[in-house]
C-alpha cells in the first residue's frame, strides 16, 4: 500500500526494514524463548544501527541523532517495531523515546547535557514515573497526590508512583507532582528529574506483569520519601506539568502504534508464510476461505489504522494539539494490532502459542497497549466529549412528541 510519506521517509523505513530483516531478526531467533536479551547483545545491535546510520532518527542531530522531521520517522518506527528488539537497536524504544522528546522539548540546555545526550547514546536509561496506586492519578491523572514542596533552593518529593516503566533500571526518573494544592492539577502540576540513586527513592518491587519477559521490561513501584532535588531539576516551567506532559502524550501515542503496527506487520507475515505451507482437508491453508477472510480484514483494517495515525502526525507537525485524531488513532490501532496477532497465532495453530516464532510474545505484549498512554475508555471519551461538543437539535424537528 503507497502512502504519500515522503522520499525521506520511504528511503529511511526500506534502510531500517532491511537492517531488521539482516541483523535484529537473526538475533531474535536465538533468544526467542529465552530471553531476557542481555544488555551487551542489544548494544552490539546499536552500533551496527550507528553504522547504517540509522541510530536515533528521531532525535536532533546536536544530540546524536539524524535530525529528522516526525512524519519521516514514523514508517521507520513500523519497521523498526517488527522485532521486540528493534525499537531498541534504533533508540526509538519507549520510554526513552518519549523522555528524550521531553527533555529537547523542554529541558535547559545543562539538563540536556546531563541528561538527554547520555540517554541518546543508551548510557542511562529513564523512567515517566506518573501513575499512582489507589487513591493516585491514573486514568484520572487529576487525581494526582504526589507532592514537591520548595524548601529554600531545593524541591522536597514526597509520593507513591508504580507502573513506572523501566524505572528498576533508570538512570533519572521524571516525576509529575503537585506543585500547587490550590490550583486544578492541570495548572498546579511540575515535572522534576531525580536521579534514581537519590536519597528517599526506594524501589519497592518490580510488579509482575504480562509481557516484557523477552526483552527485560520492568514496571516499578516507587515511594519518594521527603526526597530533595535542586531548583534547576524542574523540567519547564513550574506548573506547566501537564501542559509538557500532554505535548509528550500526543507524539508518544502515534510512535507507540507505529511501532505496534509493525508488530501487527510481522505477524500477518508469519502466518501467511505458515498458511502457504501448513495443509489440512486436502489443500494449504492459505486456500481456506475463512483464513483469506481473516487475513483481508487484518490488512484493511491495519491500512486504516496507518492512515489515521499519518493524519493525526500531520496535525501535529502542523502545529496543532490534535487531541481527538491522536486518541482516534491510539484507540483504533491498540485494538487493530491486537485483533491481527490474535489471528495470527490462530492461523499458526501450536506453532503460534509456542515460542520458536515471535507471535507468543508479540502477544504477551500487545494487550497493555490498550491501557498504557491512555486506556481505550479514556481515549473513547475525549472522542465522545468531542462528538457531543455541537449537537444540531434541529435535526429531530420532524419526530412528533407527546402532548399532554
Amino acid at each position: 500500500m503507497e502512502y504519500h510519506d515522503s522520499d525521506r521517509a520511504r528511503e529511511l523505513a526500506d534502510d531500517v526494514r532491511e537492517f531488521v530483516d539482516d541483523e535484529v531478526i537473526p538475533v531474535e531467533r536465538e533468544w526467542l524463548g529465552d530471553g531476557p536479551v542481555p544488555d551487551d547483545v542489544i548494544e552490539d545491535l546499536r552500533e551496527k544501527a550507528r553504522e547504517r546510520d540509522l541510530y536515533a532518527p528521531q532525535i536532533p542531530a546536536e544530540h546524536g541523532g539524524l535530525g529528522l522531521e516526525f512524519r519521516d520517522v514514523l514508517p521507520a518506527f513500523e519497521e523498526a517495531g517488527r522485532s521486540l528488539l528493534g525499537p531498541l537497536a534504533l533508540r526509538v524504544d519507549a520510554p526513552d523515546e518519549g523522555n528524550m522528546h521531553t527533555l529537547e522539548m523542554a529541558g535547559t540546555e545543562e539538563q540536556k547535557e546531563r541528561w538527554l545526550d547520555p540517554l541518546v547514546e543508551a548510557e542511562i536509561h529513564s523512567g515517566f514515573s506518573m501513575t499512582e496506586p489507589m487513591q493516585g492519578g491514573g486514568s484520572d491523572p487529576k487525581m494526582i497526590e504526589t507532592t514537591a514542596e520548595k524548601d529554600g533552593d531545593e524541591w522536597v518529593i514526597d509520593g507513591h508512583k508504580w507502573w513506572t516503566t523501566q524505572g528498576s533500571e533508570a538512570d533519572v526518573l521524571l516525576v509529575m507532582a503537585r506543585t500547587d494544592r490550590d490550583a486544578h492539577p492541570y495548572q498546579g502540576c511540575s515535572i522534576f528529574l531525580v536521579p534514581s540513586d537519590a536519597d528517599g527513592v526506594e524501589f519497592e518491587r518490580d510488579i509482575p506483569h504480562v509481557g516484557g519477559a523477552f526483552r527485560g521490561a520492568s514496571h516499578a513501584e516507587i515511594i519518594y520519601d521527603d526526597v530533595r532535588v535542586p531548583e534547576e531539576n524542574l523540567l519547564g516551567a513550574e506548573n506547566a506539568g501537564f501542559a509538557i506532559a500532554q505535548k509528550r502524550l500526543g507524539p508518544a501515542r502515534l510512535t507507540h502504534c507505529m511501532r505496534f503496527s509493525g508488530m501487527a506487520k510481522r505477524s500477518l507475515e508469519v502466518a501467511k508464510a505458515y498458511m502457504n505451507e501448513r495443509e489440512g482437508f486436502g489443500s494449504a491453508l492459505s486456500e481456506k476461505q475463512s483464513l483469506r477472510y481473516d487475513v483481508a480484514e487484518a490488512e484493511t483494517q491495519l491500512h486504516a489504522a496507518r492512515t489515521m495515525v499519518r493524519h493525526a502526525a500531520r496535525e501535529i507537525t502542523g502545529g496543532n494539539e490534535a487531541r481527538v485524531p491522536v486518541s482516534m488513532a491510539k484507540v483504533f490501532t491498540a485494538n487493530v494490532v491486537q485483533d491481527a496477532i490474535d489471528r495470527s497465532i490462530q492461523c499458526c495453530g501450536g506453532n503460534g502459542i509456542g515460542k520458536d516464532l515471535p507471535l507468543a510474545d508479540f502477544y504477551e505484549n500487545v494487550r497493555a497497549f490498550r491501557i498504557v498512554d491512555g486506556a481505550d475508555e479514556v481515549h473513547k471519551r475525549v472522542i465522545a466529549r468531542n462528538a457531543f461538543e455541537d449537537v444540531d437539535e434541529s435535526e429531530l424537528d420532524p419526530v412528533t412528541r407527546f402532548r399532554g
